[in-house]
């Protein structure tokens, strides 16, 4: 019935001279003193398949042997005897014929009990689920499968789960008879567990510490170890952590305070303990663990059901304790190993460094966030000049953006918006000291551009001094806008540095997202810094934001002037409109202008001739009666006659003499075409001048000198006598 190709090269016959022709004629005509066994192949119900072997030749060698009889059926014995590698014999029809000792599931199962049965039949008694498809694709396609993963809990070690390797080959005859089936099985629990655990610390390094968020943190500890590592997990820390403070340098005493602060469960039947709520001492054993501890299997969990396995950690760096966490399987679950220890101390090594990342960053960010939010913007100081609506955009990346509305003399007003690059705390830090820089120089009453130029050198002073403190070569820079808007005359006189967003929309709808361009930034190329002055008309809207880390973060000009052409809402409802436009953790100024109406300005022209100063008196004590302010009329006309006086001396024509009213004071203002620079002086006692400057300077509240292409004007502001209600 078959010829193989080992039988031609021995007979030197070809299949085709033989097939068909009695055994004993072919092997009796061929034989030349050698020896033949006969042996059926298979047992089978019926029939049996008979394999005729050469037992010996002349030379001592066989065909079938190898030169020793018997040599086939003792290997085989002591494979199946002897190796730890499992070997099971299945037949056609998937029946077992032979198992060895080392199979898959077999230690301490009589082999007896499976012989013979359907291999799913067979391993269902034990535990094991046979893939039956895979098993007749390998015999009908004769393909083999080679390292398929098997799951077990064998009756020889029902405790623990069991991981093993299963190959299946295909056995034929010489014929090409299908015989059956093969397969080898090999335990790889060892190196499955040492797989998954790699996995599973490999997981928990990119899961866990992604947000900078203390509890969130302790949430993606939770949801890396359940299921895959335990079926409950409870992350416990300290109230001082929970509230974002510095953990105390504590000893492992066990009398630390712990909430949970995330929890997570596979039981429906005992739910872990709630986010917020005091844990027992019970769930972390006798006290607070010093390192990763393997609890025993006792005690009972909330009163209701035992613990299973279960293993404590704490969670610490750096001597700091942050809490501690409790990993636990189910009653009856595969027990913590040493393995296990050291996976778990992987874990919290990494949970308790992304905790104190995370409340670095938290107390980072309330430093951050005072920092930006003070001083908080004096709007009832502006709102005479300007309607203001500020927005901040938060993020938590500390970007060191700010926005300030500075009272300026005269009713003006300055609107700033700035933003530090490279966020983080030093850029934060910086940003407060560019904040307190700008509003000194505020003070000097420079044009926006010189004010500008100033903070550019104090950003080189503050690169300077960090180089020198630090060592390091980068410096900051900084985007800022400045626009002051005078309310008497209607004039926005603006200056930019960097790419800060800078709108105007004027009350007939048309929107200017672009009147100033883009310039150098403070502490890069330097001045000059574009400006422009404008006259807007009132009820006008200025926009101001700091810009975004990209160009591309923005927004457009088209989305921005679809957000504010809308001149018929209020400054805050187009701040709403455009701050959801903005970056993370931009600011936002809106600004609505407004001129002062005819009965809080009285202006006059002044000739230039000494004369003229008892005139001015007279205008000023007239105003300060139809006004009604509680002003000392004798303080206010020494001002004015001596602001008037000092300009016909020293200043040029036109000169304009100008007086505002406000709430509880009032603002002289004198202009004249000079630029020399008035500065009181201290008259000796035989002089008979000199000292307008010095009694203004004493009787004013404040005074001061601003510039303009065309001239100064100097100014004086007088307090009212009273202070408030009732007073007087």
């Amino acid at each position: 019935m078959g010829w193989s190709v080992a039988a031609e090269h021995l007979f030197g016959r070809t299949a085709a001279h033989v097939l068909g022709s009695s055994v004993f004629e072919v092997v009796g005509s061929l034989s030349h003193g050698r020896a033949w066994r006969i042996v059926p192949l298979v047992e089978e119900p019926q029939a049996r398949t008979w394999g005729v072997w050469q037992e010996k030749d002349e030379g001592g060698t066989g065909s079938g042997g190898k030169g020793v009889p018997g040599l086939g059926e003792a290997i085989l014995d002591a494979v199946f005897t002897q190796a730890d590698v499992g070997l099971h014999v299945l037949d056609p029809q998937l029946r077992v014929l032979r198992v060895n000792p080392s199979a898959i599931g077999m230690r301490g199962v009589p082999l007896e009990t499976i012989i013979g049965l359907p291999a799913t039949e067979a391993y269902a008694s034990v535990g094991l689920r046979i893939d039956e498809s895979m098993l007749r694709e390998v015999l009908v396609s004769g393909r083999p499968a080679r390292d398929v993963l098997v799951r077990s809990r064998p009756p020889a070690d029902p405790e623990r789960e069991h991981v093993f390797s299963v190959s299946v080959y295909r056995v034929r005859n010489g014929a090409g008879r299908i015989l059956g089936l093969v397969a080898t099985t090999v335990d790889v629990s060892a190196r499955e567990r040492a797989q998954a655990r790699l996995r599973l610390l490999h997981r928990a390094r990119e899961v866990i510490g992604r947000t900078l968020d203390v509890e969130r943190t302790a949430g993606e500890l939770v949801d890396v170890t359940v299921p895959d590592f335990a079926d409950s997990t409870v992350v416990a820390l300290t109230d001082a952590v929970l509230r974002g403070e510095a953990p105390e340098l504590a000893a492992f005493d066990g009398e630390m305070l712990l909430r949970c602060a995330a929890a997570g469960s596979t039981r429906a039947d005992d739910p872990p303990p709630t986010t917020g709520s005091t844990l027992l001492p019970a769930l972390f054993g006798p006290k607070l663990p010093s390192s990763v501890t393997i609890l025993p299997v006792e005690g009972a969990h909330s009163g209701s059901a035992p613990y299973g396995p279960r293993l404590v950690a704490p969670l610490s760096a750096r001597g700091q304790v942050f809490g501690a966490v409790a990993f636990e399987r189910r009653f009856g679950g595969d027990p913590f190993t040493a393995g296990d220890v050291d996976l778990a101390k992987g874990i919290t090594t990494r949970a308790a460094s992304s905790l104190e990342n995370a409340l670095r960053f938290t107390r980072e960010h309330i430093v951050m966030t005072a920092l930006q939010n003070w001083p908080i913007g004096q709007e009832r100081q502006t709102q005479r000049a300007a309607e203001i609506a500020q927005r901040h955009r938060p993020g938590g990346s500390g970007a060191g953006s700010w926005f300030d509305a500075l009272p300026l003399p005269g009713a003006r007003v300055a609107l700033v918006v700035g933003q530090v690059d490279r966020p983080g705390l030093s850029a934060v830090a910086t940003m407060s000291r560019l904040r307190t820089a700008v509003q000194a120089l505020a003070t000097l009453d420079l044009d926006p551009h010189e004010l500008l130029a100033r903070l550019h050198s104090t950003v080189l002073r503050l690169a300077r001094e960090q180089k020198s403190l630090r060592g390091s070569i980068d410096h900051p820079t900084a985007h800022c806008t400045i626009a002051v808007h005078d309310p008497v005359s209607g004039r926005l006189d603006a200056a930019r540095a960097g790419r800060s967003l800078f709108a105007i929309v004027r009350p007939d709808g048309t929107v200017d997202t672009a009147p100033l361009p883009a310039g150098p930034l403070l502490g890069g190329d330097g001045p000059p810094f574009a400006s422009v002055s404008l006259v807007l008309p009132e009820g006008s809207t200025v926009c101001l934001a700091s810009p975004a880390a990209t160009r591309e973060q923005g927004p457009t000009r088209r989305s921005l002037a679809a957000a504010l052409a809308h001149p018929d809402h209020g400054p805050q409802e187009m701040a709403d409109d455009v701050q959801h436009l903005l970056a993370l953790d931009r600011v936002l100024l809106v600004a609505r202008t407004r001129h002062l109406s005819a009965d809080e300005v009285a202006q006059w022209d002044v000739p230039p001739e000494l004369q003229s100063a008892g005139p001015a008196r007279e205008r000023t004590q007239t105003r300060l009666k139809e006004w009604g302010l509680d002003i000392d009329p004798f303080t206010a006309e020494l001002v004015v006659s001596e602001l008037v006086t000092n300009a016909i001396r020293y200043g040029a024509p036109p000169i304009t003499l100008r007086l505002i009213r406000g709430e509880t004071a009032l603002t002289c203002e004198i202009d004249d075409a000079a630029l020399a620079a008035p500065h009181p002086r201290h008259a000796k006692a035989t002089d008979e001048g000199g000292r307008g400057l010095y009694i203004c300077a004493t009787l004013a509240e404040t005074w001061g000198v601003r510039y303009r292409e065309d001239g100064k004007t100097v100014w004086a502001e007088l307090e009212s006598r009273t202070t408030g209600p009732g007073t007087g």
